[in-house]
């Protein structure tokens, strides 16, 4: 890739990308970054340019993809600056929570190719997910650019409504947190039962990664995968007859999943 990258924000996803992207031969002087808080650290690690402000950037600067990492809470206040990057060539590439195109359309102006993404805490260690919107100034070039760096950090899909990053959003967005929650009440509901807690919480984590590792290699449907571990009047089918009735797991989860699609749209506007 002979793309210019300007990444603005270097937090925990934005590091995730910087590092998946330079695990995937991007060279690092291809890669410029803007982050205020940092001591040094990033160059050190990385070895890419870094700066604290967009003041700091040459007048002959010209990225090819603007990559905004930033806590939707600053938006307002930040993207109006990069509308000096706005030409046909430049994608800006959102991955923050809440701020849908129509927003960056606003603040950079209404001719910016934007594409929108949603992507998920498990990029930190490669085994992410992103789903991904353009508005139709994305050209198919910019759009294969923005898989290709959402890519570096696990899987990539697209959506033409947008209104889809919302259940998106609930899903996979938020959805990392739902997965650690079971391990703590799996560990929890283990030491009432009478395992010691270091045991317990051992038991939880090692049954929840090995059993997601396994769904990743299957290609059996999560179902089979279930069935395939409940025999008939057994233990694991008493576990689910609790898990499985009316008011059990599946409507808790629907119910989950529904708020944080509204609070998504709320925060969107």
């Amino acid at each position: 890739m002979d793309q210019q990258l300007l990444l603005v924000g270097c937090g925990k996803m934005g590091g995730a990308l910087l590092g998946g992207w330079l695990g995937r031969d991007i060279s690092p002087d291809a890669v410029t970054v803007i982050e205020p808080f940092d001591t040094g650290i990033l160059h050190q690690k990385f070895r890419v340019t870094v700066v604290k402000e967009i003041a700091e950037l040459a007048e002959t600067c010209h990225p090819d993809v603007v990559i905004f990492a930033v806590k939707p809470q600053g938006m307002a206040e930040i993207v109006p600056d990069y509308a000096r990057f706005v030409r046909p060539e430049t994608v800006f590439l959102s991955i923050a929570a809440g701020r849908p195109i129509a927003f960056f359309e606003e603040h950079l102006g209404s001719h910016a190719a934007v594409v929108r993404s949603m992507p998920n805490t498990p990029a930190a260690v490669g085994r992410g997910i992103t789903v991904a919107c353009g508005n139709a100034y994305m050209t198919a070039d910019q759009r294969a650019v923005c898989h290709a760096l959402l890519e570096a950090v696990g899987e990539v899909a697209w959506v033409d409504d947008e209104k889809l990053l919302d259940p998106v959003t609930a899903v996979s967005g938020s959805g990392p947190a739902y997965v650690f929650l079971l391990i703590e009440t799996l560990a929890q509901a283990g030491v009432a039962a009478g395992l010691e807690p270091g045991l317990a919480e051992k038991l939880a984590r090692a049954t929840v990664t090995g059993s997601g590792e396994l769904a990743h290699l299957s290609a059996d449907p999560a179902a089979t995968l279930r069935e395939n571990v409940t025999s008939p009047g057994g233990t694991t089918a008493a576990a689910l007859d609790v898990l499985m009735a009316a008011d059990g797991l599946r409507d808790l989860m629907t119910r989950a999943v529904d708020a944080a699609t509204r609070r998504s749209r709320e925060l969107a506007g």
